[in-house]
This record gives C-alpha cells, structure tokens and sequence, in this order.
C-alpha cells in the first residue's frame, strides 16, 4: 500500500468524522452555542472564496467586505422591497448581487498586483460603505435594515416555536448543508486544470504567461468566484443576525476575513475554515468576558500567529511531518 493510498484513506476517515460530529453536535450542544456554530460555518464559506485569492492566486485584497455586505443588503432589500421571505430567494439575490459587484470592482483591480491590488479593493469597498451612510432612506443608515426568520425550502417557522430553537437547529442544518456544498464545488475548483493555472499565476506570473495562461482572465474570474462565494455567506449571515448595517461594509470587517484566514493557514485548503471558526468562538468570548475585548483579542491573536507562523493547520502538518520523520 503506497503512502498516497494512506494519506488518502486518513483524508477520507477525518472528513467522515468531522461531518458526523457536525451533524450530531446540535443534539449535543445548547441552541447559543449551536447558533455561534453556524455563525463559524458561515463565516468558513467566505474564507473558502477569499483563500481562493489569496492562497491560490496570491492576491491580497481588502475589500471583501463590500460582497459580503452587498449579500447581506440584497437579502434585507428583497425584504423591504419585495415582500419576499423564502431563504432560497436570499441566497439568489445574495449570490448576483455580490457578484454584480465582484465584477465591476474586478475589472478595474486585476490589472494590478500586490499594495496596488490591495488598496484599490480597499477604496472601492469603503466607497459601498460611504454609500450606505449617505442613502440612509435606502439602506437605513445606522439604524440598519431588519430581516425577519425566512421560510426554508418553502416551511415557514411554527406558531409559537422558540426563534432561537429553530435557529440552532433547522437553519443549523441548512447552513451545514450550503457549506458542504461550497466547500465540495471549491475543493473541485482548486484541483481543476483552472485551479492549477491560478497557482501558476501565484508561484510565477511571467512563465505562466509564457506557457499561454491568460492571467489577468484567471484573476478576474477567480475575483468573481471569490465575491459570489462571500456574497453567499453575507446572505446566509443575515437572517441568521436579524440585522444589517453599515459597519459590515468597512474595511475592519475586511481585515477580519483576512485575519481568520491566515490564521487557519492560507497555504491550505482547510486552514481558512478552521481559522474562521476558531475566530468567531475567540471573539464570541473575549466580548462576552470583558469590556476590553478588543484588547485581550488583539494580544491573544498576535500571540497566535507568532508562535504558529504557517497558520493552525500549517503548523499542525509541519509538526506531524517532524513526527513521522522521526519514527
């Protein structure tokens, strides 16, 4: 048995326990912490599609707040506007929206590269941001736009029922199901002939140009990918939150996307989901503990990047590696 065929059958085994403990958790867990789950899971998908920037095709940006929030703001305009309810519709409306976006912004950013690249995707987001401030009878300014609890394949919430019971358990699941299918259709895209291209791009732009990649094509459907994928999770998040604001647009929600996925290791593929998670649960309880959260979140991060330089995965498979070598 060669040691692919290993590797592989232990990739295989780890992915069937980790989905059976995902399926089983909301049984095991009270709904406010099946509720900071699915609030990890959503915030996993946007770091699949920012990571396919960023560790596939070496591209930092800034500024995936603004599909993010043109995700979330879709789902609360199909509300206010359309009288509409039915999460399926959100996540349609969230999808276009984010990627109507993705596409204008991409089409001016790909044609540069590294503090460039980085800083034109940072202005144009805080231009969306500025935007909601100022067209406050559209957006609702500061005060935001509510989205009540949609119907899930056409089966609205009982009369009655507890809004955080089906939270953590109904919409649990749908949010559990919509990840598995992103992270599939990523996993496919990533080891695709495409997905091959882009880390050509990555590892050196000028040969991948030699050898007849189109590269500013691959960036910028790559930029779409990236957008449409945080769009969905900003439509996902939403309903989940009952509120919309500005505050999602701003760059600082950008760093944040950035921040989870270097933490988790960008240089994987799973290492943006576990960062995303770990994140969310590190934030969820430095602001329930203490009114300096930001400042005890800010040491403990730093010191986690220091002592895990390539990232919680990264560093977990260099250690591993160490292990075997030494048996």
């Amino acid at each position: 048995m060669t040691m692919v065929t290993v590797l592989s059958r232990r990739l295989l085994l780890s992915a069937a326990v980790i989905l059976a403990l995902l399926v089983i958790l909301p049984s095991a867990l009270d709904p406010y912490q099946t509720i900071l789950l699915s609030y990890g899971l959503i915030f996993a998908i946007a770091a699949l599609g920012f990571n396919l920037l960023l560790g596939y095709t070496g591209l930092l940006s800034f500024g995936h707040s603004a599909y993010f929030g043109m995700g979330a703001y879709a789902v609360a305009f199909i509300v206010k506007y359309l009288k509409i309810t039915s999460m399926e519709v959100f996540l349609i409306g969230g999808i276009l929206a984010s990627a109507a976006v993705a596409a204008l912004f991409g089409f001016l950013c790909v044609r540069y590269t590294r503090i460039f690249f980085g800083i034109l995707t940072l202005a144009l987001s805080q231009v969306l941001w500025s935007l909601a401030f100022k067209f406050f009878w559209v957006t609702g300014g500061t005060d935001g736009l509510r989205v009540p609890t949609p119907s899930l394949l056409g089966m609205q919430m009982a009369p009655g029922q507890d809004k955080m019971t089906f939270l953590a358990h109904r919409y649990y699941y749908y949010v559990l199901i919509i990840f598995l299918a992103g992270l599939a259709v990523m996993w496919v895209i990533v080891h695709s002939p495409f997905g091959k291209a882009l880390q050509a791009i990555r590892d050196n732009e000028t040969r991948a140009e030699f050898v007849g990649v189109q590269v500013r094509k691959y960036r910028f459907v790559a930029f779409l990918i990236s957008g449409a994928y945080t769009g969905l999770a900003g439509a996902l998040w939403v309903p989940l939150n009952g509120l919309t604001t500005p505050e999602i647009l701003h760059w600082t929600f950008s760093g944040k996307i950035v921040f989870f996925t270097v933490l988790g290791g960008f240089q994987t593929f799973v290492g943006p989901i576990i960062g995303a998670v770990v994140y969310n649960y590190l934030e969820t309880y430095a602001v329930g503990h203490t009114v300096y959260w930001q400042l005890v979140l800010g040491i403990v991060l730093v010191v986690l990047v220091l002592a895990l330089p390539a990232g919680i995965v990264g560093t977990a498979k260099r250690l591993g590696l160490r292990l075997r070598r030494a048996a």
